[in-house]
C-alpha cells in the first residue's frame, strides 16, 4: 500500500498536485480492534468523538482492508453511516456483496460464490461425477459448500461426504474425518478450508499414509507454504485449486530492497521486521523491548538482498497484487472526482468509486459491479514437486467470470502432474459407464450417480442411460448403440439419386459438344432420369408395410429399371448399327436416327409394365404378418402374392440384361468413335453380377433382412451403370475439354498425333 500511494504521488499523470496520505492501524484479525481502528480513522484521534472528524488537514477518502471478512462486515456497517467507501483486498465472503446491508463496501478480490462456481465446473471438466467434501465449519467453509454442492448437482456431479473441519482441534474429530476419507471410494476431495484448520487433518492423513487422494484446493489454501514445504505433505503432490490472480508489480523488488529503518525511524514496522529478519537488536531500548531471539546489536549495515524469506519474494504476489489495485482503485475515483467536480470535496468520491474503471500497466481491467465486486479471475495451480523434495504450485490454466459463457475455464491439460506423476487423467466415479446395449439402474437409497447396468431388451439401443426402441424400419446393429439400417439405406438411396440428376444437368448445360451428341443425346437424358429414379423406388421399400406400397414397391422398381436396362440395349444396339452403316453400300442407313433405339426403349419397358399388370391382376402382393420366421416375433412384410409372377418379372429382367451385355461384348473391339460399347460392356457385367448375387441371397434370408438385400442390389446395380456409362464421359467434359471434339471422336485426332 505504502510503495502504490508513493508511486501515485510521484506519477505527474494521476492526482497532479495532490498528495495521497496514510494512516495506518492493524486490527490483528480481532474484530474490536478493528471497530476500534474505524472509528480512529472515521475521527481523526486517538479519542474516538462520534460524528466528528476532529483531524480537518487531510480528509478520510477511503479506507483499505480489513482481509478477515469477519472484520470487514463491523467496519462496512460503521465506514457505511458515513458514506466511506472500504476496499478490501481479501474479504470474500458472499454475504458482502449485499448492496443492501454494505452499499459502501468493495474488493480487489472475487466473491467466493463465483470460486463454488468454478470448482464445480473444474470438476466437471475433468469428467468427476464422485467426490467428497471438506469444509470449514464457519461461514467461509459452509458458504462456499453449499453452492458448490447447489452447482455440482446441476452438473450431475454427486457427493459421497460432505464432513465439517472444525475450527477448534478435536482429536477425535480428526480421526472420524480421516477414517470417512479413507474407506471412501471417491477417489476426489474438494476442500474448502483455512490451511490452519486443515493442518491437523492433513497431518493425521500422512500419518495413516493415504496417498491415493486427488486433493481439489479453494484459494484459502491452494498457495500454502505450510502444507507445500518441508516435504512433509508428499500425498499433496498432483493437487489442483483456485488461487487468487498473481500480478506484477513493477519496481517492487527494488522498492524492498531500498527500505532501511534509519531512512525511516518512525516505521516502527520495519523496525520490528530488521530485527526479526537478522536476529539482532537495536540499542533504543526505549522504542522496543527485547526479543528473544536477539542476540546481536543491529548496525545497519545489514543487507536485504542477502535474506532468502517470503518478505522479498515479488514472484508470488497475490494478496499483495490485490492490495495495490485498490489503492489505484481510489486514486483513479479521485482523478475522477477532481476532473468533474472538484469543487465538492470528498463528497461524492463513494458515486466514482461505484464508476471507477481503468486498466493496470498488464492490461487487466479493474472495475466494480453493482454488488461492487471486481471481474473474477482466478489462477488454477498444480502441486507439483521440486528437486529439493517440497512443492511447488505451477499455474495450469485460469478461470475469468467475464468471458463469454462456457470459455470461463481455460486449463492445458497436458501441463497437469497427477499424483504419482501421472500424466492421465484418474477417474472419479461411483460406477462406470453402462456398456452399449445397457442401461442404468440406480441403486435405491444411494446417488444417482451409483447405479447397475442392465441389458436392453431385443430390439432396442442405448444411450449408457436409457433404453430406447428402434422405430419400425430400424433395427439395432451389434454395438446396441445405433438404429443403422432403414435410415443409412434411406440417406444411400437419396445421395445415389442426386448424382444422375446433376450429370443430366451438366450434358444440358454441354449439349452441344460432341461427347454428349454422340449415340443418341435424348436417350442418354431418358436414361438418367430412370437412374435418378432407380435408388428413389428403394424408398417405398422402407417402413411399415400397407397394400399401397406392397403394390408399389416391385412394380415401380421392375418397370423403372426396364426402362434403364432397355436404354441401355437401345444404345449398344445403336453403337453396331452405326458401325456397319457407316460401311460403303451398307442397307442400314435408314436405320440410323432416334425411331429404332426409342422404338426398343418403348417396347422393352412395355413388355415388363405388361408382366407386372398380369400380376396385379392375377395376385397382388399384400401386408402380412409374418410368425414363422422368428420364435416370438411377428415380423410385418409384405407377401409378393405370386413367386412366379415376381421370378418372370425379375427373369425378364435378367434376359435384357443378358442381352445387352453379349451384344456389348461383341462391340467392345469396335473404333476409337464407337468406344461406348467398351462402358455398357462393364455396366451390365457389374448389373449382372449383383443380380446373380441377389437370388441366393434374397432366398436365405427373412424378414427385414430380406428387403435390405434388394435395396442393397437396386443401389448397386444404379451405380454401377451410373458410373460405368457416365463418369468417363464426365471426365472428359470437366478434366479433358481437348478430347471433347468430333476429330478426336473419329479417331482423327489420335492418327494425326501419330503422324506427327
Amino acid at each position: 500500500m505504502m510503495y502504490a500511494i508513493e508511486e501515485i504521488n510521484a506519477s505527474p499523470a494521476l492526482l497532479p498536485n495532490i498528495t495521497l496520505g496514510y494512516s495506518i492501524y492493524d486490527s490483528c484479525d480481532i474484530i474490536p480492534r478493528g471497530i476500534e481502528g474505524v472509528l480512529w480513522m472515521v475521527s481523526g484521534t486517538d479519542e474516538v468523538v462520534l460524528n466528528y472528524r476532529c483531524y480537518a488537514q487531510a480528509p478520510l477518502a477511503a479506507v483499505i482492508g480489513d482481509s478477515a471478512s469477519s472484520v470487514s462486515i463491523p467496519m462496512t456497517n460503521i465506514l457505511g453511516i458515513y458514506n466511506y467507501p472500504q476496499i478490501s483486498y481479501f474479504s470474500s465472503a458472499m454475504s458482502l456483496a449485499n448492496r443492501h446491508n454494505f452499499p459502501t463496501f468493495f474488493r480487489t478480490i472475487p466473491n467466493d460464490m463465483i470460486q463454488s462456481l468454478g470448482l464445480a465446473q473444474l470438476v466437471k471438466h475433468f469428467g468427476w461425477s464422485w467426490v467428497g467434501v471438506l469444509a470449514d465449519e464457519d461461514d467461509y467453509g459452509q458458504g462456499l459448500s453449499t453452492i458448490f454442492k447447489q452447482e455440482a448437482q446441476k452438473l450431475g456431479i454427486c457427493i459421497e461426504f460432505l464432513e465439517k473441519v472444525p475450527i477448534l482441534y478435536s482429536e477425535s474429530h480428526t480421526h472420524r474425518i480421516v477414517e470417512v476419507i479413507k474407506t471412501s471410494t471417491a477417489k476426489v476431495v474438494v476442500v474448502f478450508s483455512w490451511e490452519t484448520y486443515l493442518y491437523p487433518i492433513m497431518m493425521e492423513i500422512d500419518k495413516q499414509n493415504i496417498n491415493e487422494k486427488i486433493w481439489i484446493a479453494s484459494e484459502a489454501w491452494s498457495t500454502s507454504s505450510a502444507l507445500s514445504k518441508n516435504q512433509v505433505f508428499t500425498m499433496l503432490t498432483g493437487s489442483v485449486g483456485f488461487a487468487i490472480h498473481r500480478g506484477e508489480i513493477p519496481g517492487f523488488k527494488k522498492y524492498l530492497l531500498g527500505l532501511h529503518p534509519l531512512k525511516s525511524p518512525n516505521d516502527i514496522y520495519l523496525r520490528i521486521f530488521w530485527e526479526e529478519a537478522f536476529k539482532c537488536r537495536w540499542k533504543n531500548q526505549d522504542i522496543l523491548p527485547e526479543t528473544e531471539n536477539s542476540t546481536l546489536s543491529c548496525t545497519g549495515k545489514e543487507e536485504l538482498g542477502k535474506l532468502e524469506n517470503t518478505f522479498l519474494d515479488v514472484s508470488n504476489l497475490r494478496m499483495t497484487y490485490n492490495t495495490y489495485n485498490a489503492v489505484y482503485a481510489v486514486a483513479y475515483a479521485l482523478q475522477n472526482l477532481y476532473n468533474c467536480q472538484p469543487d465538492k470535496g470528498l463528497s461524492l468520491i463513494l458515486h466514482y468509486m461505484k464508476n471507477v474503471h481503468f486498466r493496470t500497466w498488464a492490461g487487466e481491467e479493474i472495475y466494480f459491479d453493482e454488488n461492487g465486486d471486481p471481474p473474477a479471475l482466478y489462477d488454477i495451480v498444480n502441486w507439483k514437486p521440486t528437486t529439493s523434495g517440497d512443492i511447488q504450485y505451477i499455474k495450469v490454466g485460469s478461470y475469468n467470470s467475464s468471458a463469454p459463457p462456457g470459455k470461463e475455464l481455460v486449463l492445458i491439460d497436458s501441463a497437469i502432474l497427477w499424483p504419482g506423476e501421472k500424466k492421465q487423467v484418474p477417474l472419479s466415479v461411483c460406477s462406470e459407464s453402462c456398456l452399449p446395449g445397457w442401461r442404468k439402474a440406480t441403486r435405491q437409497g444411494q446417488p444417482i450417480c451409483c447405479f447397475d447396468c442392465i441389458p436392453c431388451s431385443e430390439g432396442e439401443i442405448s444411450n449408457s442411460t436409457e433404453c430406447l426402441p428402434c422405430p419400425d424400419d430400424q433395427w439395432p446393429n451389434e454395438r446396441r448403440d445405433i438404429c443403422p439400417l432403414g435410415i443409412v439405406l434411406a440417406v444411400l438411396s437419396i445421395v445415389i439419386s442426386v448424382v444422375p440428376k446433376s450429370i443430366l444437368g451438366l450434358f444440358l448445360w454441354y449439349r452441344h459438344t460432341p461427347i454428349v451428341k454422340a449415340n443418341n443425346r435424348q436417350l442418354s437424358y431418358v436414361l438418367l432420369c430412370a437412374l435418378t429414379l432407380c435408388p428413389l423406388c428403394s424408398l417405398i421399400f422402407i417402413g411399415k408395410p400397407s397394400s399401397a406400397s406392397c403394390i408399389l414397391r416391385q412394380t415401380m422398381f421392375a418397370i423403372i429399371f426396364a426402362l434403364s436396362v432397355s436404354c441401355v440395349l437401345a444404345k449398344t444396339i445403336m453403337v453396331i448399327i452405326a458401325f456397319k452403316a457407316s460401311k460403303p453400300g451398307s442397307n442400314l442407313h435408314r436405320w440410323v436416327g432416334s425411331r429404332l433405339p426409342n422404338t426398343i426403349a418403348c417396347l422393352g419397358t412395355l413388355i415388363q409394365a405388361g408382366i407386372c399388370a398380369l400380376w396385379l391382376g392375377y395376385a397382388p402382393p399384400f401386408p402380412q404378418n409374418n410368425m414363422n420366421s422368428q420364435v416370438g416375433k411377428i415380423i410385418l412384410e409384405c407377401n409378393e402374392g405370386s413367386s412366379l409372377a415376381f421370378w418372370c418379372m425379375m427373369g425378364y429382367m435378367g434376359i435384357l440384361a443378358i442381352v445387352s451385355f453379349v451384344i456389348a461384348f461383341l462391340a467392345r473391339k469396335l473404333p476409337n468413335s464407337f468406344n461406348e460399347a467398351k462402358f455398357i460392356t462393364f455396366s451390365m457385367l457389374v448389373f449382372v453380377i449383383v443380380w446373380l448375387s441377389f437370388i441366393p441371397s434374397y432366398l436365405s434370408t427373412r424378414g427385414k433382412y430380406t428387403v435390405a438385400v434388394e435395396i442393397f442390389a437396386i443401389l448397386s446395380s444404379s451405380a454401377g451403370l451410373l458410373g460405368c456409362i457416365f463418369f468417363p464421359k464426365c471426365y472428359v467434359i470437366l478434366l479433358k475439354p481437348e478430347r471433347n471434339t468430333r476429330d478426336f471422336l473419329m479417331g482423327k485426332g489420335s492418327s494425326t498425333n501419330k503422324k506427327k
